[in-house]
């Protein structure tokens, strides 16, 4: 084979190769943009919907304290909630894992979803202990602190409702502060109503009961969690 013709068949190969490279990049480069392009409104309407679960979920819990009658119903519809708002934090971290460019820190985003599934799974756990424990009326105390649960929830959905105007919205703090005057009315009953059980003489009933207690306390411990760190956001952004 002469110069001439490996010089044009090596030139050939060569610009074979390039095009070849120029449309897997084309084909790539797609994929590649949908990783790196911000998923806001995606994420930000998924943690929407699972705040809303969070008040919604409340909302029945502070419907079984007034009905308890329909203790077994209600019970059956706060699973199925506790069984969407897990779903809806999976997606949340679905579109993180596949988003380089989040629209709040990727740790803040996963912090508020994390904790407000964590009010829905105490709730389900609330009043899968009233069911399992067998009991049978309105326990002391209880409704008031599902109402305090409720004012909480309904403040988080609101501030979450608010994120994607974080940078210029400081009123977001006296909501945060709403959520925290809750969380200490929830702790001053909680001592109330376990200093009042702890007169009873029936050990078992103080056992169930205390637990119970004790996880209204923690759920809303976890709304104020929230809030803490939606009080992070605003006064990093602002």
């Amino acid at each position: 084979m002469s110069s001439g013709i490996l010089l044009n068949y090596i030139v050939l190969v060569s610009y074979i190769e390039q095009r070849f490279n120029y449309v897997n990049q084309l084909q790539i480069m797609p994929q590649w943009m949908s990783w790196l392009k911000s998923n806001e409104k995606e994420i930000l309407a998924i943690l929407n919907d699972l705040a809303c679960k969070a008040e919604e979920v409340v909302s029945l819990l502070v419907d079984l304290f007034s009905n308890f009658e329909k203790l077994e119903e209600i019970h059956t519809k706060i699973k199925k909630i506790e069984r969407d708002a897990d779903g809806l934090t999976h997606s949340v971290f679905e579109e993180l894992n596949k988003t380089f460019i989040t629209p709040l820190d990727r740790e803040d985003i996963s912090r508020i979803a994390s904790k407000t599934d964590d009010i829905v799974d105490y709730v389900e756990g609330i009043s899968g202990r009233i069911v399992n424990f067998k009991i049978k009326s309105s326990p002391p105390y209880m409704l008031e602190i599902a109402k305090e649960l409720s004012i909480a929830t309904k403040e988080i959905n609101y501030m979450i409702t608010r994120l994607h105007n974080v940078k210029a919205d400081k009123s977001i703090i006296g909501h945060c502060r709403k959520v925290s005057e809750s969380e200490h009315r929830v702790d001053e009953i909680h001592r109330k109503a376990v200093g009042e059980l702890f007169d009873s003489k029936d050990v078992v009933t103080i056992i169930k009961m205390k637990e119970i207690y004790d996880a209204l306390e923690t759920a809303s411990d976890r709304c104020q969690d929230v809030a803490d760190s939606i009080e992070d956001i605003v006064l990093k952004y602002t």
